[in-house]
Order: structure tokens, then sequence, then C-alpha cells
């Protein structure tokens, strides 16, 4: 029960034996649990450097467990911050790569004539933009859809573009936020477009939304926390490449619209949008940030984070992070 935290199976057992019979040596022990004592000293080593045992008062060669209370609670605390650097890393390594993006398409808009650039000044221009491009798409279109349900407006000027590229046989992968599924009449256009072949996943969080077009074209937001300064038209070559390997990244973990209705909850007794509430909370993002990088209402942010901590009888958050490591519900593979 405790491998995740870094003990085998025989330190395990060396250390329940000694919190359940503390008076006993252990040769005593060892004898019992019939291990030999190389391998006994090993598992003691192993304690002693999780700090798990101390050397008794007064008793040479001979070692006291330390009350798990303690002992796995630290072990718990290191494991959790650890796990919170970790998420750090991959959170920054994804901003990382959309600043990366916006900033070569904001240096590239500096020399027009060898940009591979073009900024689209308003919504309506970007839509007609869309709709001339769609129909030059040979093989393959991929978008992420960040911000919940989608308005009828964007549904009505996306449904004639999208039945003329899958009736030519287009691949088309849509990836939404989960929280897209709250809205009927998007999942229900989610599913005519399934029918029709077309692939649609959802995951947790998002980071821009974007259109590419045979890996020879994409459409990107020129702010993404502002959609009044318009999108950029992207032909530049690097630009792509980083936008591709960004779209392969959030697709591979996503999930099929279909899973959704086949299984609500992970292992761990969580659906999607709770895990991904869980580890931004391990992460120390405020229920506002979240709220926004799900797609929600700061309300449904505030609500889901406290239904969390009911359920993990936690009277603050960093009590509930702690409570959330000891059930296994943060690893680090969220």
């Amino acid at each position: 029960m405790l491998e995740s935290l870094g003990l085998d199976a025989i330190a395990e057992n060396l250390y329940r034996a000694m919190l359940q019979c503390p008076e006993d040596d252990l040769a005593t022990i060892g004898a019992r649990l019939q291990i030999s004592d190389t391998r006994l000293r090993e598992a003691l080593d192993q304690l002693h450097e999780m700090s798990l045992v101390r050397p008794a008062s007064g008793v040479a060669a001979q070692y006291r467990p330390v009350h798990p209370e303690v002992g796995i609670g630290a072990l718990i605390e290191r494991r959790r911050l650890r796990i919170q650097q970790e998420l750090h890393r991959v959170e920054a390594a994804r901003s990382a790569a959309d600043e990366l993006v916006v900033d070569l398409a904001m240096t590239a808009t500096e020399r027009p004539g060898r940009s591979g650039i073009r900024h689209l000044e308003d919504l309506a221009e970007i839509r007609e933009q869309l709709g001339l491009l769609s129909r030059e798409v040979r093989y393959e279109l991929m978008a992420l859809v960040p911000g919940g349900g989608q308005s009828e407006d964007n549904r009505a000027a996306a449904r004639p573009q999208d039945k003329a590229l899958l009736a030519r046989g287009v691949r088309m992968r849509t990836l939404y936020v989960d929280s897209f599924l709250a809205c009927s009449a998007s999942v229900t256009y989610a599913k005519w477009l399934v029918e029709r072949g077309a692939e649609v996943r959802t995951t947790p969080v998002l980071p821009i939304r974007m259109t590419i077009m045979d890996r020879s074209m994409a459409i990107i937001p020129v702010d993404p926390h502002n959609s009044a300064d318009g999108a950029l038209l992207l032909t530049n070559r690097g630009v792509l490449t980083a936008l591709c390997e960004l779209f392969t990244l959030f697709w591979r973990d996503a999930r099929a619209l279909e899973a959704h209705e086949q299984r609500s909850r992970d292992d761990r007794g969580l659906s999607q949008q709770e895990a991904a509430v869980l580890q931004l909370l391990a992460e120390g993002y405020t229920d506002e940030v979240i709220a926004k990088r799900l797609g929600v209402s700061p309300r449904t942010a505030r609500r889901v984070a406290a239904e969390l901590m009911a359920r993990l009888e936690a009277r603050s958050r960093f009590q509930a992070g702690i409570r959330a490591a000891a059930r296994g519900w943060l690893t680090g593979e969220e």
C-alpha cells in the first residue's frame, strides 16, 4: 500500500511489524517475516532513509518505528511538493509553447514580406477567411475549441463548411473542453459531426483556440484573452510545426465523445472536470483562473472545489491536497 511513496513490500512489512511489536528486536522480526539478515538490513536502511525509523535511545543497533501519522505524513508532504513541482514544470512547458507561438507570430509581423503572417481584423473577417480556406482543404483539419459550449451563430456558420469538408473525405479532428458537454446543443452538433465521420474529443483544459488546415495554414487569436484583437492567419513553417505539436499533445490525452457516455468517472471516482480542478488547486490557482482554464463560471469552479474538499473531509485546501495525495488522487499523471 505504501509503494506509491517509494517503500517496497519487504520494507513495508518490516515497518508494520515494528509498529505492531515495538519491543521485539530485529532478529526476532526478521525470523518471523522469514527474510534474510542482508535483506533485513536493506529494508531497515530504506526505512531509516525515509525517516520511518529512528535509533532507540540507549540501545545499540536497535531501532524504533516513527509513528505513521508523523513519518508517513512527512513522506506525503514531500511527495506532494515533488508532484506540485512537476506539475508546475509541465504547465510552464505548455505556457512556453503558447508564448512561443504568439511571440513568433508577433515577431514575424515586423517582417511582413517574409513572415507568412496576415492579420484578420475582426470576427466577420475571420469567418470569411475560414469559409474561403475550408474550400481549399484537401486532407486534414484540426481544431482546438476552448470556452465551453459554442454559440448558435458559431454552429450555424460552421455547419455548411463542416458538411462540405466531411463529404470530400477530409479528416476532421476537433478538441473541446469538457465543460462544453453541459451545453446540449453543442453536444448534439458534435454528435452530428461524428455521424458524418469526424473525430471529436474533450479534455479538461485547452490553452488557445486554433484551426489548422492541411498542416500548412492555421488561424489563431492575436490575444487569447481578447477576441477583439482579431486573429492571425499563419503559413510560416516553423510556427505551424509548433502548433501541430501542441495539438498532438492535447489530442493524445483527450477522451473520445463516445467515452463520456460509457464512463463518466475514473478509477479514483473523479470526473475529468474534478480531476482537472484538483490538479489546478494543487498548482495553487485561484477559482477565477481555474474557471477560465476549464471554460466554466467561477461559481462552478468554487462548487467543484468545495465538493472535493467535502469528499476529502478537509477544512482547508492545503489539507485537501495532503489527503488527496494520501488517497492516491494526486499522482502527477493527470
